[in-house]
């Protein structure tokens, strides 16, 4: 079975440190990444460029997945406060690796700028374009939904299970039901990406086994893409893997090999030999 990860960061430089818990290092190169995927079984992974810390990250993206087609793709970003950046999502999968468009949004005045629709120049360019767009939407889910039902053409990805970043254990779930809903909406897909650090229990995290579950319930195996975000955890590579190969018994055979890579590809229009 492929094993593809469906968020990672790597980047060159950090005009400030690293956010969200990420590791406090000057730069960290996909040759570096492409090591510790070995070490961990997995295959090949789509790129978060990180510019809150690294302006360059798209670039160095970009030479990565040139280098390494066979390895990595990437989810690009550009400045959000610019509407003039329109013009860039036409072209935007022209780039080299380049499937598609991903925000944080959790900086400054993001998470409100987003609520009060300071950004909605960017749903409908990139619902003409056919660029599938990701957001960490667990702090904003009214205006996700608002996003998806008014764009039902613009392919979406939720991030890191929907949850609230800054939340651990029950806490961290208290929104599931109104993210549950999001599953009638089939232009939505989530990310199980992070999901260790919603828990406090150490491995096998037994307490967000129920939440995970539930969410995969009502997305199904081809709309639950896993994924890690590794560098700002504190189990593991290895661990993040086999926490969804062997620790989750209702996820196996063919939706086992979906959530673990192939949904992602499919979804992101990633056309990865299997």
């Amino acid at each position: 079975m492929k094993i593809i990860d469906a968020q990672v960061h790597i980047w060159s430089q950090t005009v400030i440190p690293p956010g969200g818990g990420h590791r406090q290092v000057s730069k960290y190169t996909a040759e570096e990444l492409l090591a510790e995927m070995k070490e961990a079984g997995v295959d090949a992974a789509s790129i978060h460029p990180p510019m809150s810390w690294d302006p360059d990250a798209n670039a160095v993206a970009i030479e990565a997945a040139k280098k390494y087609p066979d390895r990595f793709v990437i989810m690009g970003q550009f400045p959000l406060e610019n509407p003039d950046n329109v013009r860039l999502i036409p072209d935007w999968k022209k780039q080299p690796g380049m499937k598609g468009l991903r925000w944080a949004v959790l900086y400054g005045e993001q998470p409100q700028a987003i609520k009060d629709g300071k950004y909605d120049w960017v749903w409908p360019a990139a619902e003409k374009a056919g660029v599938p767009v990701s957001l960490q939407a667990g702090v904003f889910l009214k205006k996700f939904r608002w996003i998806a039902e008014n764009h039902p053409g613009l392919t979406l990805i939720i991030d890191h299970c929907g949850r609230d970043p800054f939340a651990r254990d029950d806490a961290a779930f208290e929104n599931l039901d109104e993210l549950l809903s999001l599953a009638k909406l089939p232009n939505v897909a989530v990310k199980a990406t992070g999901a260790p650090a919603y828990s406090t229990k150490g491995y096998p995290f037994k307490n967000i086994h129920d939440p995970l579950h539930r969410i995969f319930d009502a997305f199904g195996p081809k709309r639950y893409f896993w994924g890690t975000d590794f560098t700002r955890l504190e189990c593991s590579y290895r661990q993040c893997v086999t926490f969804f190969t062997e620790e989750l018994p209702w996820l196996k055979g063919k939706d086992l090999e979906y959530v673990m890579g192939r949904g992602l590809t499919e979804w992101i229009g990633w056309d990865y030999t299997f």
